[in-house]
């Protein structure tokens, strides 16, 4: 199979990216570039009845805002085209006919309402029915069937699926990179359709075909295709290819924060916390779920989030650039259980991020909001703000929330901070504070403090019975960074102007 390294991501277009496919991605992405091989986006929407319009390009535009660039995919091509499997149909009635001339496949006729009523009386002797190399022996297929009735149903138009046919009492190996060796009884495995009726594959037999002629050496995802490696295994050797057969890895699950079940596309608007990498709203439904773009997270924090999911860089270093996690990635190091979703983590490594972010990106990244508002600061000064306010923020809306009064001035007053702070002297406190201010021309960062203290000193005062009530008047709360710092951002004018307004409106309204 030659030596590059070329593995795939392949997702079906049947709703939004979980972020269970994001790390799968990420994990495919890393291998790649770590061993200088191709990562390639395989669009698997064999299922038309699952079909979801927007999902591919949701799946496409949510890798892209990561910076996971496909070497080859639908949009950019590549020697492998066509990479969505829908319009590879012509090659996989030429493989499916392969396995039913060898004898590894059949036709099955049994109608779906035939098949429930199996189910269901099966159900009554607390059964379980399965397609199987038992059942097939007396259901309606072409193992039981002559070839002259075959053939007449095959002609008459009768609707029909091919299922593989699963070899009686062998032993089937896969060797997983994450899990080792684990060996599976044919004789539990069930005949999988491998051709629907509607002239299309499954996943099963279209993954392996096209895995096969992508000369794809690795396949990487999740653990819940582990019960369908071992008949990937069979169909590898039915069709001959078992020299070129990939190694496999099978990824451990994200679990719910409480580690009881596996995350699900609902658990995150549940329990207040994206599951997918953007805002998806359902075409059908018209139900809005939120995503992390949207929510205010960074895509470097975001990569760190899901890379952690199951790896373990074996050091305590948890934030690494792209770059770095492509140095340091190693399947070896991906363990065997699933992963408690931590969403204070989550949090947490987006603060990370926003602290290391440069002040010319907290620009940008609140542009928005001042446009919203129709404010336009000097840029020096919703720099300095946002220098004092970045160590509060932990989600991109944050750095407006904790800012916002130095732009506009406020127009309420938190009344449960009136009521603990404001006494019967308060107001002749502040009053006398304010004339003074203004006779002593120190508003400047050196002399500020000290005369503030002075001021505290002198009239027997905690320094928290003067600053409290200054910050309920300045911003309208008790939020925000040191009272001299809001004081030397809002300048003397404005800082006076709002704290003689706020006298006015406190005193009158008591």
């Amino acid at each position: 199979m030659g030596n590059s390294v070329r593995v795939r991501f392949a997702p079906s277009p049947t709703g939004p990216l979980h972020i269970g496919g994001v790390r799968t991605a990420l994990y495919n992405f890393l291998f790649a570039r770590q061993k200088g091989g191709s990562f390639i986006l395989r669009i698997e929407d064999t299922d038309r009845n699952r079909y979801v319009e927007g999902a591919e390009q949701y799946i496409t535009e949510s890798l892209k805002w990561c910076g996971l660039e496909f070497d080859e995919s639908p949009d950019r091509g590549g020697p492998f085209a066509p990479y969505r499997q829908s319009e590879r149909s012509d090659i996989y009635s030429k493989y499916i006919h392969k396995l039913i001339e060898s004898g590894h496949a059949y036709f099955a006729f049994d109608t779906e309402e035939e098949l429930d009523q199996r189910r269901e009386s099966c159900k009554l002797s607390k059964d379980i029915f399965t397609y199987d190399h038992h059942s097939r022996t007396y259901l309606i297929n072409s193992l039981t069937l002559s070839r002259q009735e075959t053939e007449h149903k095959l002609r008459s138009g009768v609707p029909y699926v091919i299922r593989v046919k699963i070899p009686e009492n062998e032993k089937v190996i896969v060797n997983d990179l994450i899990r080792g060796e684990v060996v599976v009884e044919t004789n539990n495995l069930d005949d999988k359709v491998l051709f629907k009726s509607d002239g299309l594959p499954t996943y099963h037999l279209a993954n392996v075909v096209d895995d096969y002629l992508m000369k794809i050496t690795h396949v990487i995802r999740g653990e819940e295709w582990l019960p369908s490696a071992p008949l990937h295994v069979l169909l590898y050797r039915f069709f001959g290819w078992e020299d070129s057969m990939p190694e496999f890895a099978h990824l451990p699950l994200i679990l719910k924060p409480d580690g009881n079940g596996k995350l699900s596309k609902r658990d995150g608007d549940r329990l207040g916390f994206p599951v997918f990498p953007m805002a998806w709203k359902d075409p059908i439904s018209g139900e809005i779920f939120s995503g992390y773009r949207e929510s205010g997270y960074l895509p470097e924090a975001f990569l760190n989030i899901m890379v952690h999911l199951g790896w373990n860089p074996g050091t305590d270093r948890e934030l690494f650039t792209l770059t770095e996690l492509t140095e340091e990635f190693s399947l070896h190091r991906v363990g065997k259980h699933g992963s408690k979703f931590d969403v204070e983590k989550a949090r947490w490594f987006n603060h990370q991020y926003l602290q290391l972010s440069s002040d010319e990106d907290l620009y940008g990244y609140i542009q928005p909001y001042l446009r919203e508002h129709s404010i336009n600061p000097s840029k020096s000064l919703a720099v300095h703000v946002l220098h004092l306010i970045k160590d509060r923020a932990f989600l991109i809306p944050d750095l407006w929330n904790q800012s916002w009064f130095f732009f506009i001035r406020p127009r309420k007053f938190d009344n449960a901070v009136y009521l603990k702070i404001w006494k019967p002297d308060t107001a002749q406190t502040i009053s006398d504070f304010c004339r003074e201010l203004k006779e002593a021309s120190v508003f400047n960062k050196e002399a500020l403090q000290p005369f503030i203290q002075d001021f505290a000193a002198r009239k027997s005062l905690k320094m928290g019975q003067l600053m409290n009530p200054l910050r309920l008047m300045a911003v309208g709360s008790n939020q925000g960074p040191g009272m001299i710092d809001i004081m030397l951002a809002l300048g003397e004018e404005e800082f006076i102007s709002r704290i003689e307004e706020g006298m006015i409106r406190l005193t009158s309204s008591t």
